[in-house]
């Protein structure tokens, strides 16, 4: 039976890892998925504080227009540079934190809801969750995904990204549950069953909680 505050759980991976693709299944199953990513860019230009927050720590130069988010200026500025990238998630992570919230508080009806996020152990976000699903695939293998995905990235800035993220092995510690999305096997049916976990640990909680 549903609770009346769902399940929360995080699915997180580095770049090029699929967890999006994970997600992707999860939400054809039909469970919720915030995706933090997409509302942190959202937030970057919506959240007039943080607009502020990052005008002030990065100059007006991060908004064209003084307005429109200038991805291409931040980008250079942040990915090389592990302090300015530590700054801009101190900055964006509570506002992200702030709006999954509010987007937990109207989805009381679900077993469990998802909240996906590359950074979920490096911001301490996983503190907030349940459990949290851990997508893993060989360096060399996400670094030819982002290159084919992304073709504005060059292959120093993708290697320059998971240089900033925390090793797979440091997050397989952390984690609740482990896939390993190295296209030797099917994705669908590994997905399949952890969502049966999922939901069998949901019920659980929810019995205890009852």
């Amino acid at each position: 039976m549903p609770t009346s505050k769902p399940t929360l759980v995080g699915v997180t991976g580095g770049i090029g890892s699929g967890k999006s693709t994970v997600c992707k299944i999860f939400a054809v199953l039909g469970v919720p998925v915030y995706n933090s990513d997409n509302r942190a860019k959202s937030l970057m230009v919506e959240d007039k504080a943080l607009v502020e927050e990052i005008k002030a720590a990065f100059g007006e130069e991060a908004y064209s227009d003084g307005q429109n988010l200038n991805r291409s200026f931040l980008a250079k500025e942040v990915f090389s540079n592990p302090s300015k990238l530590q700054k801009l998630n101190s900055l964006v992570h509570p506002a992200v934190g702030r709006d999954f919230a509010s987007w937990v508080a109207v989805q009381s009806n679900q077993p469990y809801v998802i909240k996906e996020a590359a950074l979920l152990f490096e911001t301490g976000s996983n503190n907030s969750l349940d459990s949290v699903l851990l997508v893993t695939a060989p360096e060399e293998l996400r670094v030819r995904r982002v290159l084919a995905r992304d073709p504005q990235r060059n292959e120093k800035q993708v290697r320059d990204i998971i240089g900033n993220q925390l090793k797979d092995e440091e997050k397989k510690k952390l984690a609740d549950y482990v896939l390993n999305n190295n296209e030797q096997e099917l994705l669908v049916p590994e997905v399949v069953a952890l969502h049966e976990a999922l939901l069998t640990a949901a019920a659980k909680k929810a019995a205890k909680e009852a």
